[in-house]
C-alpha cells in the first residue's frame, strides 16, 4: 500500500508567531508544494530560535513528514538561528542544493547570498518515533529565506529534486 507523501512547512518568525505580521511565505510554500507535488503541506508557525526550529522539525519528522521546509531565520540577525536548530537533526547535508538555491536567488537580489540555509537528509530509520520505533522512511529538510521571493526561488530548485531524493533515501537505484 502506497502512503501519500506528507510535507510540513514551518514558518520561523517572531512577528508572525506573535500575530503582529501576516505569514506570506508559509502559505506560498504550501501553494507551490501543492502545484509541484500534488499534496497539501501542513503549516506550522514558530518563533525564531534554534530550539523552536529543532522542536518543530522533530515534530514534523515524528508525524511522518518526508519533506520539511522552513521559511525564515536564515539570515544574520541576532535571532536568526534556523540553521543552528536544523543542523543537529540532519544525517547528511546537501551543500550543492543549498548553493543552487542561493545562486537562483542571487539572480534576483544580491542579498540572497547572505542566507545561511541548510538542505540535508534524515536517513531512513535514524529517528526514533514517540513509541521507540525507528521506522521513519527518511526525509529531506530544507531551510529557505523568509521572503516570498526566497521561497519561490528556493522551491523552484528543490521541488523537482524531491521525488529522486526520497527514492534514493528509500534505497532506490541511481538513475
Amino acid at each position: 500500500m502506497h502512503t501519500p507523501l506528507k510535507v510540513t512547512v514551518v514558518t520561523v518568525s517572531d512577528r508572525v508567531a506573535a500575530g503582529v505580521r501576516e505569514d506570506r511565505s508559509g502559505p506560498l510554500a504550501q501553494e507551490l508544494v501543492t502545484a509541484s507535488l500534488g499534496v497539501r503541506a501542513e503549516l506550522t508557525v514558530v518563533p525564531d530560535g534554534a530550539a523552536s526550529v529543532a522542536d518543530a522539525v522533530r515534530a514534523a519528522l515524528a508525524s511522518g513528514s518526508r519533506l520539511v521546509v522552513t521559511t525564515g531565520g536564515t539570515g544574520v540577525s541576532p535571532r536568526d538561528r534556523t540553521p543552528e536548530g536544523t543542523a543537529p537533526l540532519l544525517d547528511r547535508e546537501l551543500p550543492g542544493v543549498a548553493e543552487a538555491i542561493r545562486r537562483a536567488g542571487a539572480e534576483h537580489t544580491p542579498h540572497a547570498v547572505l542566507t545561511r540555509g541548510l538542505v540535508g537528509v534524515v536517513d531512513a530509520g535514524s529517528r526514533t518515533g514517540s513509541d521507540g520505533e525507528s521506522g521513519h522512511p527518511g526525509a529531506v529538510v530544507a531551510n529557505l529565506p523568509g521572503s516570498t521571493g526566497g521561497v519561490r526561488d528556493g522551491l523552484a530548485v528543490l521541488l523537482p529534486l524531491v521525488p529522486h531524493l526520497l527514492d534514493q533515501l528509500a534505497g532506490g537505484d541511481h538513475t
